[in-house]
């Protein structure tokens, strides 16, 4: 018998309606519920993302609820809060997300949701972390998108450095996702040749690939988004579409997300981006994978500014 996929997206405007999309486009949901402060808003969303789905032929329900709804949901994501400012780092919207999510986290408990939570408010370590502890929530059911969209970034820019299909390309980033973020160049591959090696042989061509550089571009690509456009929603959208579908298959996916350790790595106290496999039951494992001392040490440094995040958000009233 098949099994009634339902969603349930917390926040109605440029990522929570985009994530919905996405779902949409990919057929990954019989039922998407938008949950809004402003009601009007998210109905009018629902009304417009209905339509394509009929022009795409997909019978999925899509209309505005409210938490009540989430009671019986497979799925909720956390998409709600403002967009980021022009210069703003995601750290500092932290004080004003927090208050935010304090006036969400009643009403999540109430509903009585006990499916997987996926957080992607920003800043998305530091407020994924924040609910879980304050729901209740295990580790392996609530976990932000994390490091993933610098992960697609850094495929980004090593196809076009290279040449090389992004689906062609292995890696991921650790850390915050945000300025202290670390892209674990040791363990990037090419359909398993190491982009390291490569850069040894090559020395004419990826071995002239400016490393620094490219991690800087990652770094800056959200504001120059945000700079641009006002928001970034179409990549993290794809993010949570990817996310959905490894838990709904059960794909034993093995991808960056942001989520507790205890003890991995030797951390603790603290949420933050590191490889795991996605599948039915959530994270169901955390890969510690060997990383150079620079990488190691930079991991650190980032759980670091998560974890001092983390306790300024417990004392923002």
């Amino acid at each position: 018998m098949k099994t009634w996929k339902k969603i349930v997206i917390i926040g109605a405007g440029h990522v929570g309606s985009h994530c919905a999309l996405s779902l949409v486009y990919t057929g990954e949901a019989d039922e998407i519920v938008l949950i809004d402060i402003d009601r009007e808003k998210a109905a009018g969303q629902a009304k417009d993302i209905s339509d394509a789905a009929a022009g795409l032929g997909n019978a999925v329900k899509v209309y505005a609820g409210d938490y009540a709804d989430a009671q019986d949901a497979s799925v909720m994501i956390m998409a709600a809060g403002r967009s980021r400012r022009p210069g703003e780092t995601r750290l500092d919207m932290l004080d004003d997300s927090v208050r935010m999510i304090q006036d969400i986290i009643p009403r999540i408990k109430e509903s009585g949701f006990h499916g997987f939570f996926i957080s992607i408010s920003n800043p998305a370590d530091v407020i994924c972390e924040y609910v879980r502890r304050a729901v209740g929530f295990d580790r392996t059911k609530a976990f932000s998108t994390g490091t993933s969209l610098d992960t697609f970034r850094l495929y980004k820019y090593i196809s076009q450095a290279t040449g090389y299909s992004t689906q062609s390309i292995q890696g991921f980033c650790m850390g915050e996702h945000g300025d202290s973020h670390v892209p674990i160049y040791s363990r990037v591959t090419l359909n398993g040749k190491s982009f390291m090696e490569l850069r040894e042989e090559r020395p004419d061509t990826i071995g002239k690939i400016d490393l620094e550089q490219m991690e800087k571009d990652i770094k800056w690509e959200g504001f120059a988004e945000v700079e641009g456009k006002g928001c970034t929603e179409f990549g993290i959208a794809a993010v949570a579409s990817k996310l959905v579908k490894a838990i709904f298959h059960d794909q034993k996916l093995i991808w960056p997300v942001s989520v507790a350790l205890e003890g991995e790595y030797g951390e603790e106290n603290v949420a933050a981006g590191v490889p795991c496999v996605i599948g039915k039951d959530g994270v169901e494992e955390i890969l510690e994978v060997a990383l150079t001392e620079e990488e190691e040490a930079r991991f650190h440094q980032s759980c670091s500014v998560i974890r001092s995040f983390l306790e300024r958000a417990e004392k923002v009233r």
